[in-house]
């Protein structure tokens, strides 16, 4: 009789497509192309959903002991964690077993908006993430910057946020893209804000500066007067 695990790994493998595979590995170079299946992720959640209402304990614990894990199934794992019916401090301990798995952008940006916060919660998670930023691995920083970009870029917290991202110092490519991602995303929202802060003692390295103006200039919601300004803000 097949494990739970076997059971869903062979409903991947049955739901991949090569196409989507190819495409994806194009996407993450710094991962071996043979561990990504190519299922689509509307299919990952969906299969997500059904686990996280019943045997997602024992998935999770038959996973941990699971060397070589497909792309997919790490994502799987992580969906589950913002799908399942518990606690937010359970939710809060499985997350933190979870970040250093995260070893793509991808896995890492479809697991982030999964995760459902509460007004409430919104205090505990901050604290809970700011420890990442100064993580030397760029995609527990890009975990983090994520997060504030999925929850953070609102009145309570756009302030914090804009002096956070000013610290952020690590120099994987990932998490330099997180920031300015994150950083063009409160110009779009804030735009007198961002570009006090871009104008003036703004501590962005060139490469996520320059990134940050591109990513609003790329913004449907920014004006046309601003887009015009970025362009001479250039570094």
């Amino acid at each position: 009789m097949n494990t739970i695990f076997e059971n869903v790994r062979k409903k991947l493998i049955e739901n991949s497509e090569k196409s989507i595979a190819e495409f994806n590995a194009k996407l993450t170079p710094n991962i071996d192309c043979n561990s990504i299946l190519g299922v689509r992720i509307p299919v990952l959640r969906k299969i997500a959903k059904e686990i996280a209402k019943e045997g997602w304990i024992e998935y999770l614990k038959e996973a941990k002991e699971i060397k070589n894990r497909y792309e997919e199934e790490v994502l799987l794992e992580g969906l589950i964690i913002g799908y399942a019916k518990i606690d937010f401090e359970e939710r809060i301990e499985l997350i933190k077993q979870f970040v250093p798995k995260i070893t793509t952008w991808g896995i890492n940006d479809s697991f982030c908006p999964t995760i459902k916060l509460s007004k409430e919660e919104l205090q505990v998670v901050w604290k809970f993430i700011l420890p990442y930023l100064t993580s030397e691995n760029e995609f527990e920083v890009r975990f983090a910057v994520i997060m504030m970009l999925d929850n953070y870029i609102i009145d309570e917290y756009v302030d914090e946020v804009i002096k956070k991202l000013d610290t952020v110092n690590n120099e994987g490519y990932y998490a330099k893209m997180a920031v300015a991602w994150t950083m063009a995303e409160v110009g779009t929202k804030y735009p007198e804000k961002a570009m006090t802060y871009l104008k003036g003692n703004c501590n962005l390295d060139k490469f996520t500066f320059n990134k940050t103006l591109q990513k609003m200039r790329e913004s449907f919601r920014v004006s046309n007067e601003m887009k015009e300004k970025l362009k001479t803000m250039k570094k």
